[in-house]
């Protein structure tokens, strides 16, 4: 195992009283990855780490500081980074959906077709587009909290958006998965949107607030005739 980098320029920032940001990192596209704090029925330390942050020693103290991993969820398979190291350092369960469970060929990670139930207040649903095996992860508490991978990300304006890369797996299925969430949720059940790229646009914030709101106001057949390839 690779010995973790012994400093990290900042600390992950808390950005709702159970949610932590981290830095961005480099390994993976500066992506974004976050932190749920969680205990079990029993009271037990339950975390979910989204994605991989760096793999900084600053980070792993962090994660053991506050009770280690349970699960760690890869929104696609670019978020992937040093999840090996990770692994075996906090001994956390893997997540990653079915399609792209393949590109972990030394670990046996969980995986999932549609949806799972990884607490009674987080699920994975898959939401192809982006890549084969893109997934979000919803978050049952403060309105609810949708950690959106690549899936959505915000604009320059922060308002959350699917953007059209070269490496975008299929463009149209995408679009359809971006309306399948505007349709599953409702403003009781979706006050944010947590994404992992694009981050600077938001200014400081590392949230889109009044997010049922806004996936309401995107306009999905605009994007489909004259998204550009980015």
């Amino acid at each position: 195992m690779t010995a973790p980098t012994a400093t990290s320029p900042k600390l992950p920032r808390q950005i709702l009283d159970t949610v932590f940001a981290f830095p961005p990192n480099r390994e993976t596209l500066g992506a974004t990855a976050y932190l749920i704090v969680e205990n079990d029925a029993q009271g037990r330390s339950a975390n979910l780490l989204v994605d991989t942050p760096a793999w900084h020693q600053t980070n792993v103290d962090f994660l053991q500081q506050q009770g280690g991993v349970r699960w760690l969820c890869l929104s696609h398979r670019g978020a992937i980074g040093q999840v090996n190291e990770f692994q075996k350092a906090l001994g956390c369960e893997v997540v990653i959906q079915e399609q792209e469970a393949y590109l972990l060929p030394q670990l046996q990670p969980t995986t999932f077709q549609q949806t799972i139930d990884l607490s009674p207040t987080c699920r994975a649903l898959w939401t192809p587009g982006y890549s084969p095996g893109s997934a979000c992860l919803y978050y049952e508490a403060y309105g609810g909290v949708l950690f959106t991978g690549r899936h959505l990300l915000p604009d320059p304006q922060g308002r959350p958006t699917p953007l059209r890369f070269s490496k975008t797996f299929h463009w149209p299925r995408q679009l359809r998965q971006v309306q399948r969430l505007a349709q599953a949720f409702s403003p009781e059940t979706l006050a944010y949107l947590c994404p992992a790229a694009n981050t600077g646009f938001l200014r400081g914030d590392r949230i889109i607030a009044n997010a049922y709101e806004q996936l309401q106001q995107l306009d999905l057949e605009a994007l489909r005739l004259v998204a550009p390839l980015l």
